[in-house]
């Protein structure tokens, strides 16, 4: 269990980290992180991070597609977790 906590704080954090440096890259002009990456990161289990990261550096936020898509990545992970937990989920 320790390893899960372990790999779930890291993804948090790069998923955090990856919105703060694409805000930063659009401020800047410079090549961008693609959106499938931010996606990724957060199905690999670093939606509340990019979550996160989206409202503390108010980027992606007018994009629909990412302010339905984090929060809903992360209930669904949410509920395989609790049925991971309660044993119906191998």
């Amino acid at each position: 269990m320790e390893m899960i906590s372990l790999y779930l704080i890291a993804a948090n954090v790069a998923g955090f980290a990856l919105m703060a440096l694409d805000k930063f890259l659009a401020q800047t002009h410079s090549r961008r992180v693609p959106e499938r990456t931010l996606f990724g990161v957060a199905l690999l289990g670093g939606s509340l991070g990019a979550w996160a990261g989206m409202y503390a550096c108010r980027h992606k936020t007018k994009h629909w597609y990412f302010v339905v898509g984090m929060p809903l990545i992360l209930v669904i992970q949410l509920l395989l977790a609790a049925l991971w937990g309660r044993g119906y989920v191998v």
